[in-house]
């Protein structure tokens, strides 16, 4: 249950920040590279079901983890529109707010940062704050060897959970992410690698389920997920 959760805390926690992006930086700097990036991301978050985000008052999920015989779950009830969170495990059952967090929520918030990423990370490409973004076309993708476009994101040094990590998506021509690298500290060395799979619509929202390795003994997914709404005008 350790190296599981080792490897949970130290190589897969994701930035805490949770505001739209206003500043897209890239290697080439004209408006119309920029305006591409800034359109890329746009096109993957609503090809997931961005645009139904906000009717979304509720969402609940189980994030499981099996690594070998080894398996780590805990679950979550996020109330988007007032911050409330709901944390439950074997053992434990938190409630905060993360507006107004102390040192023990702040711990738990981790966590729940961690597995909202996985969750929804087309969304927190456009959600994320100090974020600068790079593309590249017809690569070939670290676990199925296909060929996709990459957009990567890379964090600012200032904020969040784990400041200056980088994140290779790797979509098809619908926009939908196949794959994704995760780097630590934006090294050139690939710290994870994921597929994304077994997509399926929760009230208008898209979602990867299941997350595996190369080599299959590693797997991600989710479970008892469930979405509110609210009545639409």
């Amino acid at each position: 249950m350790k190296t599981v959760l080792s490897i949970l805390i130290v190589t897969t926690l994701f930035s805490c920040n949770s505001k739209k992006n206003s500043n897209v930086n890239m290697e080439d700097t004209s408006t119309d590279s920029i305006a591409m990036a800034e359109n890329t991301a746009e096109k993957i978050a609503r090809a997931n079901g961005f645009d139904v985000w906000k009717n979304v008052s509720e969402i609940a999920f189980t994030f499981n983890v099996d690594r070998g015989e080894n398996h780590f779950d805990r679950s979550w009830v996020w109330k988007p529109k007032t911050e409330d969170v709901r944390f439950m495990s074997a053992k434990d059952t938190l409630n905060y707010n993360r507006l107004k967090m102390d040192s023990l929520t702040m711990k738990t918030d981790r966590a729940f940062i961690n597995d909202k990423y996985w969750l929804l990370a087309p969304y927190q490409i456009m959600w994320d704050e100090g974020t600068s973004f790079s593309e590249k076309e017809n690569v070939v993708s670290p676990i199925s060897k296909d060929t996709l476009n990459q957009l990567t994101i890379v964090y600012g040094n200032d904020g969040g959970y784990t400041p200056g990590d980088a994140y290779d998506f790797f979509y098809d021509k619908n926009y939908k992410i196949k794959e994704w690298n995760y780097r630590q500290g934006n090294s050139e060395a690939v710290s994870m690698s994921t597929t994304w799979e077994d997509y399926e619509n929760f009230k208008g929202l898209e979602i990867a389920k299941m997350h595996k390795d190369s080599t299959g003994n590693l797997k991600l997914y989710f479970t008892n997920i469930s979405v509110k709404k609210e009545v639409e005008n």
